[in-house]
C-alpha cells in the first residue's frame, strides 16, 4: 500500500530574503504540520527569477552575514550559482546541479550572495533551500559543512525509462545518497518523463513529503499539482505514486520523525526558550565566532 496524502499546501507568497533570494517559504517550523514534516524545518524555494547582469565592481546580490544554531540548511541549486562563506572557515560556490549541507549545530555565521560570475551574466536563478533539524543531542556538536558537487551525486534511472532520481541524501534501493546525514533521512531530487508512472520507495514510519517544482504532477489520489504546490503524506506505505503528465520536476523528502519538542525563534531552533535565550545570548556576546 502506497501513502496517503493528507494535505496538499497551497503556494506561498513570495518574500525577499536579502537582495538576492526572492522566496516562498513552504512551510515553516511553526504551525499544526511540525509533527508531520520532522525533521525538516523549512522550505524555500527561491525563483524561478530572471536577474539582469550586474556592472563590475558591484557588491553581488544576496544576505549578507546572519547567524543558525540547532539546525543544518541545505541549499540546491538548480540555476544559477551561490556563494558561500562562514565563521568557521569554509567557503565555497555551489552552481547548477551542486548542493551545501551545512551543519550549523552549536552555532555559526554565514553569508550567501549570486557567485562573481553569476552576478557578471545574469539569467535564470532558482534555489531550494531546506531546514533540517537536529536531535538534542547533536545540537550543540560542532559545525560542519559539506559542499557537494553535482558530480558527486548518485543518479538511479527510474523503471521503464519514467526518469531518474538524484540520490541527494539517505538510500534509493542499493544507492547510497551523497550526503552525510546525522538522523535518517532522505532528499531525492526526482525528474520525470510525460506520462511516466512510478512509484517511489519512501519507508513505512518515515514521514514524507513531495514539493512539485515543476508539473503538473499527480501524488496519490491528489492532482495534478502545479509549481511550489507541496503533498504531506502519512507515515504508513512504503511508497508514494506519482504521475507525470509533463517534464516535471520534484523533490521527494522523507525521514525519521524527532520526537522532541521544537522551539524556534528566527536563526535558532532548540528544544526549550531557555536554549533559545542562551542562543541570543551567545550571538550578542560574539561566541559564534567571525567571519573574515
Amino acid at each position: 500500500m502506497t501513502k496517503k496524502v493528507l494535505h496538499v499546501l497551497p503556494t506561498a507568497g513570495q518574500h525577499w530574503v536579502g537582495d538576492g533570494f526572492p522566496a516562498r517559504t513552504l512551510f515553516g517550523y511553526t504551525g499544526p504540520l511540525v509533527d508531520l514534516v520532522s525533521p525538516f524545518l523549512l522550505f524555500d524555494y527561491t525563483g524561478p527569477w530572471h536577474f539582469e547582469p550586474q556592472a563590475p565592481g558591484r557588491r553581488p546580490r544576496g544576505v549578507g552575514q546572519h547567524p543558525h544554531r540547532g539546525f543544518e540548511t541545505v541549499t540546491l541549486v538548480y540555476d544559477g550559482g551561490v556563494a558561500h562563506a562562514d565563521s568557521a572557515g569554509h567557503r565555497g560556490i555551489i552552481g547548477p546541479g551542486d548542493v551545501q549541507w551545512m551543519t550549523a549545530a552549536s552555532g555559526i555565521l554565514h553569508e550567501e550572495f549570486h557567485s562573481e560570475a553569476f552576478s557578471a551574466r545574469g539569467g535564470r536563478f532558482e534555489v531550494v533551500q531546506l531546514w533540517v533539524n537536529l536531535p538534542a543531542a547533536a545540537k550543540m556538536s560542532p559545525p560542519t559543512y559539506q559542499p557537494i558537487l553535482a558530480t558527486d551525486i548518485p543518479v538511479v534511472a527510474l523503471p521503464d525509462d519514467a526518469g531518474q532520481v538524484r540520490v541527494i541524501a539517505g538510500r534509493l534501493g542499493d544507492v547510497q545518497g551523497a550526503a552525510r546525514t546525522v538522523t535518517e533521512l532522505n532528499v531525492w531530487d526526482v525528474t520525470l518523463k510525460p506520462g511516466a508512472e512510478v512509484v517511489l520507495p519512501a519507508p513505512h514510519g518515515h514521514n514524507t513529503m513531495a514539493c512539485v517544482l515543476s508539473g503538473p504532477v499527480h501524488i496519490g489520489d491528489r492532482g495534478p499539482l502545479g509549481n511550489a504546490q507541496l503533498a504531506v503524506l502519512d507515515r504508513g506505505g512504503e511508497g508514494v505514486a506519482v504521475r507525470a503528465d509533463a517534464d516535471a520536476k520534484l523533490l521527494v523528502l522523507s525521514g525519521v520523525p524527532i520526537d522532541e519538542p521544537v522551539v524556534g525563534y528566527g536563526p535558532f531552533v532548540m528544544n526549550s526558550w531557555e536554549e533559545i535565550q542562551q542562543a541570543a545570548d551567545d550571538f550578542n556576546s560574539g561566541r559564534f565566532g567571525a567571519l573574515r
